[in-house]
């Protein structure tokens, strides 16, 4: 059976034998050569030694011909030297050039690359990632005879030591260095794991990975242990931390015993209308569902907090347990409101979507492993997919109204410690 491949070229396909690619394109620039060239196994060898011949045509001119290179610049000897293709150290014979004015030896730019190992980490890394597994790895480079490329245990290590790397990274990373006024938590699913996950805001909007915990249940005592890890790592609350959560209890206490009145809670209004919901025939969720809506959009706690008892009142004519859901932690759903900020943050800060949309994107890249074998393979999977995503992150909408938030909060703040103080008194 021959194998071909299919090159793009002027508007059609093409099919080419392996013979046709026995000689390596013309690219001037060093890095690409040198690049490609310990990409395309086994025709690396015979590419390095014409991309060294090519360097040395530069320097000196063609052989036997009148046309010269550099002035000063002649052929030397030949020497036994070795490169590295995909971390093997293999020998070639180049050719030496020196400068006969000043009488020294010409490096040659493509030689002194090609000594260097290249680890494919990286690009394995990302690889990986995307979904390209260890064995179709192994069956891309099969399409090159003689390949003595990378083999699946060997993309393996490279993505294991990869991945290592991004979650000790993701674990070290100090926070005292970000600004953030905005503290994001949820859960992403792992079988029958669960990741929370701390998304942080700065004051000038950006998001930034704070990083996660390992738990089966979001429950108080490991929440309220991640927590104070966040805090031994920089992470400031002095100047108030709005917490936006989605309601889960275990969560929810964990903010109040290790950040007390610092942390201020903005409760997912998405799972509170949901849960609200769950408990009315469906024939009912639609016009309930637009009325909780409408209430949440109103510009002010006032307005909102009005629209919500006449709400109220309808529901209990059709199920009371709709009416405790409702009530239970309704004032931190309003958060917002009652620090004026709703019409400028609501977008933004309401729910928990943008760790929802985060963890879209880590489903990209961790939803087609098939088997998930132990603790330390899902925590390296996602420290890699975090850090992957984290630079393609957008700053929320309304960034600009975040300073407005800081001061709210500081404002929030003050009216507790002087609560606190009047009933002391």
């Amino acid at each position: 059976m021959k194998r071909v491949f299919r090159i793009q070229g002027k508007g059609k396909m093409k099919d080419v034998g392996l013979r046709g690619l026995a000689t390596p394109p013309e690219i001037e620039d060093v890095n690409t050569t040198v690049t490609l060239i310990q990409a395309l196994i086994p025709l690396g060898l015979r590419a390095a030694g014409e991309a060294l011949a090519t360097e040395v045509t530069r320097l000196v001119g063609l052989r036997y011909s009148r046309t010269s290179g550099i002035p000063g610049h002649v052929r030397w000897c030949h020497q036994q030297g070795s490169i590295s293709l995909a971390d093997q150290k293999l020998p070639i014979t180049y050719q030496r050039v020196r400068d006969r004015r000043r009488k020294t030896e010409v490096p040659l730019t493509t030689y002194q690359q090609l000594q260097v190992p290249r680890q494919a980490d990286a690009g394995l890394f990302r690889k990986v990632l995307l979904g390209l597994s260890c064995r179709n790895y192994e069956v891309c480079a099969e399409a090159v005879p003689e390949a003595f490329g990378l083999s699946p245990s060997t993309v393996s290590r490279r993505f294991i030591r990869a991945s290592a790397r991004q979650l000790q990274a993701l674990q070290e990373r100090r926070l005292d260095t970000y600004d953030v006024v905005v503290l994001l938590l949820d859960g992403k699913t792992f079988a029958e794991d669960s990741m929370v996950i701390a998304l942080g805001i700065t004051l000038t909007g950006e998001k930034v990975i704070l990083g996660f915990v390992q738990t089966a249940t979001e429950n108080e005592t490991v929440c309220a242990a991640f927590l104070r890890e966040l805090v031994e790592r920089g992470l400031k609350t002095e100047q108030g931390l709005l917490c936006v959560i989605d309601g889960a209890k275990g969560l929810r206490k964990a903010i109040q015993t290790v950040f007390g009145d610092h942390g201020i809670v903005q409760r997912c209004q998405w799972h509170k209308r949901e849960n609200v919901l769950a408990y009315l025939p469906k024939g009912q969720r639609a016009s309930v569902r637009r009325k909780l809506q409408a209430a949440y959009e109103q510009p002010t706690e006032e307005a909102a907090t009005r629209v919500l008892g006449r709400l109220r009142q309808e529901l209990r004519l059709m199920n009371e347990s709709a009416v405790t859901s409702l009530d239970e932690g309704l004032e931190e759903t309003l958060t917002l409101h009652r620090l004026g900020l709703f019409p400028q943050l609501g977008v933004s800060l309401k729910t928990t979507n943008c760790l929802e949309s985060l963890n879209a994107l880590l489903g990209q890249r961790t939803d087609k492993v098939d088997r998930w074998r132990s603790s330390d393979q899902k925590r390296r999977w996602l420290a890699a997919a975090l850090l992957d995503i984290e630079p393609r992150l957008h700053r929320i909408k309304g960034f600009r109204a975040l300073p407005l938030l800081r001061t709210a909060l500081h404002a929030e703040l003050r009216s507790k410690v002087n609560l606190a103080k009047s009933h002391a008194a």
